[in-house]
C-alpha cells in the first residue's frame, strides 16, 4: 500500500508518493576509497515489485524510452498532469458524498472487516523504530580573557619634599570658618522655617475653626429656609385642595338640581316607551304566544301533513287500481271463452262481484276526500 500526502498538499505542491518506506542511509566512510566506488556500490532493494530492473507486461514489445529532451510541455502532457492533481481532490470528495453504514440494530455491534486483495496488521499504535547517530564531541570554549588597552604615552615622575605644596594650619582656617558658617546658618534657617511653619499651622487652625462655623451656620440657615420652603409648598397645596373641593361641591349641587329638573318628566315617558315596546308585559299572555301557539301550530301542521300523505297514498291506490282495470278491459276476451255456454255462473258472476267489491271500496274512500276538504280548507 503507497502512502501519498494530503488533498490539501498534493493540490498545493503536486501529487507526491514515494513506493518504499523511509530508511537511513547505509554507513559508509567519510572519504572514497576509490574513483568507481559508485559503480560497484550494491542498492538492495527489498521488494521486486518496486524494483525499475523487472519489467512488467510483454516483454517482446520494445518500452518507449523516457524522454530527454528539455522542450516546454506541451498541451497535451499539461492536461494530463492538472487531471492527474485533481484526482486525490475528487476521490476524497466521492467518499464523502457516498453513503456510511446505517446504525446497528439493537444487539449488534459494527465490526471492521479487511476488504482489500492483501491483508495487513491493524494496530491502534503505529510501528516505530529507534534510529541513532553519533556525532563528535565539542571541545569547552576557553573563558574570554580580559581586555587590557594597550599602553599610551610616557611615564613622569616628579619629587615633592614636605611643606611644598601648603600649610595644614594656615589652610584649614578659611575652609573651617566656612563650615561653621555654613552650619550655623543652615541652622538659623531651619529655626526660622520651624517657627514659620508653627505659625502657619495656628493660622490654618483659626481658619478651619472660622470656617465650620460658617459652614454650620450656612446649614442651620439652609435647613431653616427648607422648612419655611416645605410649608409654603404645603399651605399652597391645602388652599388649592380646599379650592377644588369646593368647586366639585358646587357642581355636584348644580349637577343634582339639574337631574332632577330633568328626570322630573323623564321617569313617567320612560316607562310609558317601555310598556309600549313590550317590556311590562302579562306572563299568562306571554306563555301563551311563546309557548301555547307555537306548539299548536306545529301539532296542527302535522296532522295536515298525516292527511295529505294519507290522501297522496290513497290517490296513488286508485290511480294503480284503474290503469289495472283498464289493462284488463282492453284486453280482448280469449276463443275459449266466449264459446262456453252460457249457463256456466263462474266467469259472469266474477265480473259483478269483483265491481261490487270494488264500489264498496271505493265507496269509502270517497267519504274520506269529502271529509278531508274542510281540513285542508282549514
Amino acid at each position: 500500500m503507497e502512502p501519498t500526502m494530503g488533498p490539501v498538499q498534493a493540490a498545493a505542491d503536486g501529487p507526491y508518493s514515494y513506493s518504499s518506506q523511509p530508511r537511513s542511509l547505509p554507513p559508509r566512510p567519510k572519504y572514497r576509497e576509490q574513483s568507481h566506488a559508485a559503480e560497484t556500490e550494491k542498492v538492495r532493494y527489498g521488494n521486486i515489485m518496486i524494483d525499475p530492473r523487472v519489467v512488467r507486461g510483454n516483454v517482446l514489445s520494445t518500452r518507449p524510452p523516457p524522454p530527454q529532451s528539455t522542450e516546454p510541455l506541451t498541451l497535451e502532457v499539461k492536461r494530463q498532469r492538472k487531471a492527474q492533481k485533481h484526482t486525490p481532490a475528487r476521490r476524497l470528495t466521492q467518499e464523502q458524498i457516498r453513503p456510511g453504514t446505517p446504525e446497528p440494530v439493537e444487539g449488534r455491534v459494527h465490526v471492521h472487516v479487511q476488504t482489500e486483495l492483501y491483508l495487513e496488521e491493524i494496530s491502534d499504535r503505529i510501528i516505530e523504530v529507534d534510529g541513532e547517530c553519533q556525532t563528535d564531541e565539542f571541545l569547552d570554549r576557553p573563558p574570554t580573557p580580559l581586555f587590557i588597552p594597550a599602553k599610551s604615552g610616557k611615564d613622569v615622575a616628579t619629587q615633592i619634599e614636605k611643606g611644598e605644596l601648603f600649610d595644614f594650619d594656615i589652610e584649614v582656617k578659611p575652609i573651617l570658618e566656612v563650615l561653621v558658617g555654613k552650619t550655623v546658618e543652615q541652622a538659623l534657617l531651619e529655626v526660622m522655617e520651624e517657627e514659620e511653619l508653627s505659625q502657619l499651622w495656628s493660622h490654618q487652625r483659626a481658619f478651619a475653626e472660622l470656617r465650620n462655623a460658617e459652614f454650620a451656620e450656612l446649614q442651620r440657615l439652609e435647613e431653616q429656609d427648607r422648612r419655611i420652603r416645605e410649608e409654603k409648598e404645603r399651605r399652597r397645596l391645602e388652599h388649592l385642595e380646599k379650592l377644588r373641593k369646593q368647586k366639585e361641591t358646587a357642581e355636584k349641587i348644580a349637577a343634582r338640581a339639574f337631574a332632577q329638573r330633568y328626570l322630573a318628566d323623564l321617569i313617567p315617558s320612560v316607562f310609558n316607551n317601555l310598556h309600549d315596546s313590550g317590556f311590562f308585559y302579562d306572563p299568562i299572555e306571554r306563555d301563551i304566544e311563546t309557548e301555547f301557539l307555537p306548539w299548536l301550530m306545529s301539532e296542527v301542521e302535522e296532522e295536515l301533513q298525516k292527511k295529505v300523505l294519507g290522501r297522496t297514498m290513497l290517490d296513488s291506490l286508485i290511480r294503480m287500481v284503474v290503469e289495472k282495470r283498464l289493462d284488463e278491459f282492453s284486453r280482448p276476451p280469449p276463443a275459449a271463452q266466449t264459446k262456453a255456454p252460457a249457463d256456466e255462473p263462474g266467469a259472469t258472476d266474477a265480473a259483478p262481484k269483483t265491481s261490487g267489491e270494488e264500489d264498496a271500496v271505493d265507496q269509502p274512500v270517497a267519504e274520506e276526500e269529502e271529509t278531508d276538504q274542510p281540513g285542508a280548507e282549514e
